[in-house]
């Protein structure tokens, strides 16, 4: 009994460490929602994590790296790791598994980002005021 309970303690922790390593990730699509709307967000996330993990399959790997490539120019992030593979997507209307590339990207803030970050919040804490 004991036994049990400690294995469940330790499923317990292990989700809660999943679930608290995944907060700062950012599934990408390029369907759903506009590039800036990825942008802002990569930019919020920023502001309370350290790093940032984007990720993205097939076709909305293009809009990941354009994320990324706004991010980098604007001074805000550096890129710490890129991660990419394949993941078995079913296809049910065809009954059978397709391969689709998948890319995680993750950045990490850069010394010049606080200060950007903390610029742009001003600002807009400004305009809203008016």
């Amino acid at each position: 009994m004991a036994q049990q309970e400690q294995s469940q303690n330790q499923n317990d922790a292990s989700d809660q460490d999943a679930t608290t390593l995944k907060k700062n990730k950012i599934q990408v699509s390029n369907t759903k929602k506009p590039l800036f709307f990825y942008v802002t967000l990569a930019k919020r996330f920023m502001q309370q994590y350290e790093e940032v993990e984007l990720s993205a399959l097939g076709m909305a790997i293009s809009t990941a790296v354009t994320v990324v490539e706004i991010l980098k120019n604007n001074g805000l992030a550096i890129v710490k790791k890129i991660y990419t593979s394949t993941v078995d997507i079913g296809d049910e209307a065809r009954g059978r598994t397709v391969q689709k590339a998948k890319m995680e990207i993750i950045v990490t803030k850069s010394t010049k980002s606080q200060k950007v970050l903390t610029d742009n919040a001003y600002e807009a804490d400004g305009q809203k005021e008016q």
